[in-house]
């Protein structure tokens, strides 16, 4: 069954001076603010599209590991993903940087990366984002 879920984003004025707000419809979580300079220097309490897909891409890849972990016999006690999205102005998106830590019971450190690259692959984020570079570390914790 697909399903569809939906933000939206108001933007007023040009692109460097202008601001907006995106919010996240679906959920109803909340409304947030916009900038370039979030985007391109430091947030000061704002977001950009980068930060989105960084959260979506570990969310994405945290599940997806879980699934595959469960596949192979192994619960995972502890998912920790962080993903680091990369823009550069004047050529976009150029690569997102997955660290995962993960304390999984009975697994071997080989079985525990060949799954994590699996997921690295697997996950419908990483799918969508297959015009960049993306990159994993994995870290098995004990």
């Amino acid at each position: 069954m697909a399903a569809t879920r939906s933000a939206h984003t108001v933007w007023n004025g040009d692109l460097f001076a202008g601001s907006g707000q995106t919010t996240l419809d679906s959920s109803g979580l909340g409304t947030f603010d916009v900038t370039w300079k979030a985007r391109t220097e430091a947030a000061e309490g704002k977001t950009s599209p980068e930060e989105l897909i960084a959260a979506a891409h570990a969310s994405c890849f945290s599940m997806a590991f879980s699934n595959m972990l469960a596949q192979a016999g192994h619960t995972p006690d502890e998912v920790n993903t962080k993903a680091d999205v990369t823009f550069v102005p004047g050529t976009g998106i150029t690569g997102s940087h997955l660290t995962v830590s993960a304390t999984v019971p009975g697994i071997s450190e080989e079985e525990f990366q060949k799954i994590a690259g699996e997921a690295k692959v697997g996950c419908p984020v990483s799918g969508a984002l297959a015009s960049i570079d993306i990159t994993l570390d994995a870290t098995l914790e004990s």
